[in-house]
Formats: structure tokens, C-alpha cells, sequence
């Protein structure tokens, strides 16, 4: 593996550090939509705002750490919808240039509910969508992004550790996500929360999404559709960066480690990357 002592902040800077990168994104044709699941309650954190508007130490909140990375990478008319249920007002008034969806029942349901009515009000096309809670580099985005651009359907995750507590995943024999759940056996790595469905396999998403009970969170959807329907995730492998979902305080520490969000990686060592996955793929 290639590494470079170049560090680049994203975030600081307002644009991604891979050229290449960036004018990919700007050419794209296929548009492209980001959803922020912010409707959960928290308890298990313990605050009494919600989650996505815990302060972090460089004096951000999650969220704004978030929309900071989502608009350095995506671009800063990248338009993003966030689900909103426990509080929302505190979020909304945090936020106001987003769009907003609202979960009247988010005390009672989990996140399949909320990503099944973002979903089903979008617009034609993929969504990239993450959950309200999740800390991560910014170079978690640019590492995806050329999937999020072919329109793969991606799901990152990480290899360095694999927690009870935390969504685990088993691959197929071509390489794709089999399992996805909290009781998955001999799991992988974690998934982080980041995730992105394509305009082909949204539908099919949406449908498995309405058949989850209440209490499911989303994993549930997308591992029923890939088992009924044969729908194809790819791993997206982030390990080398820091994505850090905050359940409890002792993440929150975690997550302010991940601070101020700089990478250490050859943009070009990215753009070989995917291309020879892209291209094995395609052969």
C-alpha cells in the first residue's frame, strides 16, 4: 500500500483532494441525493437533544460535521434530505437550508421506517444515505464515490474490529454482502452506516422496507431483498479511515479522535483502485 506524508484536510479546504475525483463528480449525469437518518430518539447516549446535534470537540455538532464532509466531497448543491422525528424542530432550526422528511411515529419504529419514507419520496435515481449518528473522515466519501457514480450499489465497512453490539456482514462467493444484521455469526467487519442504493435496485428496496416490522432497522430490508431478490451490495472497504456511529459516550470519545478529519492517501493510488475494480467488474 502506497501512503504519502501529504495530508490534505477536506473539510478545511472545501473540495476533495482527489482531482480526478472531483471532476468525475461534477460531470456525472446520474443525480445523486443524500438522506440523513435523524429521527432516533438516543437514549442510549443520553442527551436530551438529539443525537445528530451532539457537540463534538472542535465545537461542531455531528451534524454539521457531517453536512461539512457531504458538501466538500459532493458538492455544496449536493441535495440532502434529513428524516426528523424526536425533537425536530431542534434539528430543522439547526438546519434550515435541508429538505425534511418527518417520521410521526419515530418513537415506536426504527430505521427501516425512516429510510423507507425518505426513499419512497425521492427523487429518480440512487441515494447515498447515512445515519444521523456516525463520525466519519471525509475521505470515507471519496473512497466511495466512484461507486456512488456508477451507480453501485455500496455499502462501507469496516475490517478493523467487529463488536456484538455493532452490524456485522458475511460476503457471497462473488464478493457481495450475504449477511447484514447485529446477530450475524462470523462476520467480517462492521458496517458504519454509510450506504447507498442505486436507481435500479431502489424499488426493490423500498418494497422489503414495507415488510420490515416496526422495530427492524433498515439492514433488515437490504438483507431480505438480496436474499428474495438477488440485489447485489458491494463492501466498500474504509478501514484506513476513521467512521466512528456514536451509541454511548464511550464512542463519542472515540469519535472526537477522528478529528480534525485529515487523510494521508495518493489520490492517484484511489483512482487505480476502483478503476481495476470498476474494470474487473465489467469484464
Amino acid at each position: 500500500m502506497l501512503t504519502t506524508d501529504r495530508v490534505l484536510s477536506t473539510v478545511r479546504r472545501g473540495r476533495s483532494f482527489s482531482a480526478s475525483l472531483a471532476g468525475r463528480a461534477r460531470s456525472a449525469r446520474r443525480p445523486l441525493q443524500v438522506v440523513i437518518l435523524a429521527a432516533g430518539m438516543g437514549t442510549r447516549l443520553g442527551r436530551a437533544e438529539p443525537k445528530p446535534l451532539t457537540r463534538l470537540r472542535d465545537g461542531r455538532t455531528i451534524l454539521q460535521r457531517q453536512l461539512a464532509a457531504l458538501r466538500a466531497v459532493l458538492g455544496d448543491d449536493v441535495p440532502i434530505t434529513a428524516v426528523v422525528g424526536y425533537r425536530s424542530e431542534l434539528i430543522m432550526s439547526a438546519a434550515p437550508d435541508l429538505t425534511f422528511a418527518y417520521n410521526p411515529d419515530f418513537a415506536v419504529t426504527n430505521t427501516s421506517k425512516s429510510l423507507l419514507r425518505a426513499l419512497s419520496n425521492s427523487r429518480p435515481g440512487g441515494v447515498l444515505w447515512l445515519n444521523g449518528d456516525v463520525v466519519f473522515d471525509p475521505a470515507v466519501l471519496e473512497l466511495a464515490l466512484p461507486w456512488l457514480r456508477a451507480d453501485h450499489s455500496t455499502i462501507c465497512v469496516d475490517t478493523n474490529t467487529v463488536a456484538d453490539e455493532e452490524v456485522k456482514y458475511t460476503l457471497d462467493e462473488g464478493g457481495y454482502v450475504r449477511e447484514l444484521s447485529k446477530t450475524v455469526v462470523g462476520g467480517l467487519g462492521e458496517a458504519v452506516g454509510i450506504n447507498y442504493v442505486s436507481g435500479a435496485d431502489k424499488a426493490t428496496l423500498i418494497s422489503h422496507l414495507e415488510r420490515c416490522a416496526d422495530t427492524d432497522y433498515f439492514e433488515r430490508g437490504i438483507e431480505t431483498a438480496i436474499a428474495a431478490h438477488g440485489l447485489r451490495f458491494r463492501p466498500v472497504d474504509i478501514s484506513r479511515f476513521g467512521a466512528v456511529e456514536v451509541d454511548f459516550e464511550a464512542d463519542l470519545l472515540r469519535a472526537n479522535t477522528l478529528l480534525p478529519g485529515t487523510t494521508a492517501l495518493l489520490p492517484e493510488l484511489i483512482d487505480i483502485e476502483i478503476e481495476g475494480e470498476l474494470a474487473a467488474e465489467a469484464s
